[in-house]
């Protein structure tokens, strides 16, 4: 089924200079790139994009690091492009991500793993909503 998922590269990826290396590995997949933005979350920002974690321990460490520096905001299309994005990603902690996948790659810790992906499709539609509108994004 075509859908539509939302990926952040975190400021870790960023930082380092590898949105391009990111960005050409989510086109290489299959998924094409239908919106994209770079920008600097204050910490106000990130907590309302994280706003369900507000009740757990991270909450704080996170939106901290989420508006340490730049991230990039993608859109992705494609078939199956929630699962498929997950997959490309790998597990949420580095150590643990199938070789090859962004997060084994590029991944340094928990936190600082490189990317974000939307978990349901419900999810990325409210990403993408938080991020763009609908005049920002090009089939």
């Amino acid at each position: 089924m075509m859908q539509s998922t939302f990926a952040i590269i975190k400021p870790d990826a960023v930082s380092r200079q590898l949105t391009g290396e990111i960005l050409a590995a989510m086109e290489a997949s299959g998924l094409k790139i239908v919106a994209l933005k770079r920008l600097h979350l204050s910490k106000a920002q990130a907590a309302g994009f994280y706003a369900v974690h507000r009740e757990r321990p991270f909450f704080d460490s996170l939106t901290d690091y989420m508006s340490s520096g730049p991230v990039v905001c993608v859109v992705l299309r494609g078939e199956d492009a929630v699962p498929r994005w997950r997959a490309l990603m790998g597990a949420t902690n580095p150590a643990q991500a199938e070789p090859g996948t962004l997060r084994a790659r590029y991944g340094q810790s928990l936190e600082a793993n490189a990317v974000h992906g939307s978990d349901a499709q419900e999810t990325a539609a409210f990403e993408i909503g938080y991020f763009f509108n609908g005049l920002e994004i090009s089939e």
